[in-house]
């Protein structure tokens, strides 16, 4: 099963259509979202697409509520782990959110966002994944990553 991972798309509804046609393209119909949606208008697409998500609050969605309700319960307070595919998926926005977690016990995948800089890394059992930034606002590039459940790999994609 191959999903997609988004972060920090701070309302950039050109790049975040760009990047669900992409998931299209390759199909996949599911995504994780490791938060900074920003304003609940920015959920529009995700909806109007028919795709299917889960996601965490970051630290610049500060209309709660109305995202919430927009997501349908869709979005969760971090860290927030789920099972998909007989996998454990970890969702942070921030990597310092794991600290009251046990390090030894990490699950299978850990995704975050903030920092808008790419990286997959496999550390003990655990594979490490930050899209970037879909938003391009920070860095310049708008990046997101699709990972590869069975065979436990992910690929950075940059939009153009």
């Amino acid at each position: 099963m191959k999903i997609g991972i988004l972060s920090d798309t701070h309302d950039n509804l050109e790049n975040i259509n760009k990047a669900l046609e992409i998931f299209r393209e390759k199909g996949i119909n599911f995504f994780i979202h490791a938060g900074d949606y920003v304003a609940p208008f920015s959920l529009k697409p995700y909806f109007e697409k028919g795709f299917d998500f889960i996601g965490v609050f970051g630290n610049n969605d500060g209309e709660k509520v109305g995202l919430k309700e927009k997501s349908k319960g869709k979005i969760k307070e971090p860290p927030y782990i789920f099972n998909l595919s007989g996998k454990d998926i970890l969702i942070v926005h921030e990597l310092t959110q794991i600290k009251e977690l046990n390090q030894h016990s990490l699950p299978s995948v850990v995704i975050s966002g903030h920092t808008h800089i790419t990286e997959i890394k496999k550390e003990k059992n655990s594979l490490f994944i930050n899209p970037g930034e879909i938003g391009g606002w920070l860095t310049g590039r708008a990046t997101f990553a699709i990972l590869d459940l069975e065979k436990m790999e992910a690929e950075i994609i940059e939009l153009k």
